[in-house]
């Protein structure tokens, strides 16, 4: 089994709520000098870093034999301050994304979010180096997503082609009008919170994240 461990990072609010995940040792990016932070959905509809989602991103990393750090937005659980409408959430993400990566120099980071937490990191991707995103079921008509265009770095779209907040229709329009490399999975039983489909979004997304990982590594 991984080893998890509580961590606690200072952020531009106060104190961040995190938990660093080790990837398995056999697995085959082990050796790798990726790492992954995960953003869970919003705060103020029960959104925390425990989430299922959430919980199945750090799966999905751990079994390729990847470092990942989940953690609470500020004013969720442990962490301080208070919800700031995706602004200060992004400056939340910076500062753990930067601790990560001193902690491991030589690393090249990887971002995942469902929902909100996919809105955080597309923002803050603007601002730091990103190597990949994973974006789940991502508001696109709520908050801003590629504000120039296209994003710097690869992109991996996960939609429940039954989401009840999320339109599939305003999704693929928007990946129509933007212009960088995006990897689109549909699961057609999967409703926003994937319920009854973790395993399958495990699997598929699990999938195409160790293709997309094996061709970055050969270059």
């Amino acid at each position: 089994m991984s080893k998890q461990t509580q961590v606690t990072i200072d952020g531009t609010a106060g104190k961040i709520e995190a938990q660093l995940e080790e990837g398995k040792a056999d697995a085959p990016f082990s050796a790798s000098s990726y790492v992954a932070v995960i953003c869970h959905p919003h705060p103020l509809y029960g959104g925390t870093m425990d989430n299922k989602v959430v919980s199945t991103l750090v799966r999905i990393y751990r079994e390729l034999g990847i470092i990942t750090l989940r953690f609470n937005f500020r004013g969720v659980g442990a962490s301080e301050g208070e919800h700031d409408e995706a602004r200060g959430e992004v400056d939340d993400l910076c500062c753990v994304s930067e601790w990560l990566q001193a902690k491991y120099p030589q690393s090249q980071l990887l971002l995942a979010g469902f929902s909100f937490g996919s809105a955080i990191v597309a923002a803050a991707s603007e601002r730091i180096s990103v190597e990949h995103m994973i974006l789940i079921a991502p508001p696109v008509t709520r908050y801003s997503y590629a504000s120039q265009g296209a994003f710097a770095c690869p992109v991996t779209v996960v939609l429940g082609g039954q989401d009840e907040l999320v339109g599939t229709n305003e999704v693929l329009a928007w990946l129509e009008s933007i212009n960088c490399p995006v990897e689109l999975i549909v699961i057609p039983e999967a409703s926003h919170f994937f319920h009854g489909q973790l395993n399958n979004l495990r699997e598929r997304l699990g999938a195409q994240l160790n293709t997309f990982l094996i061709k970055a590594v050969d270059g």
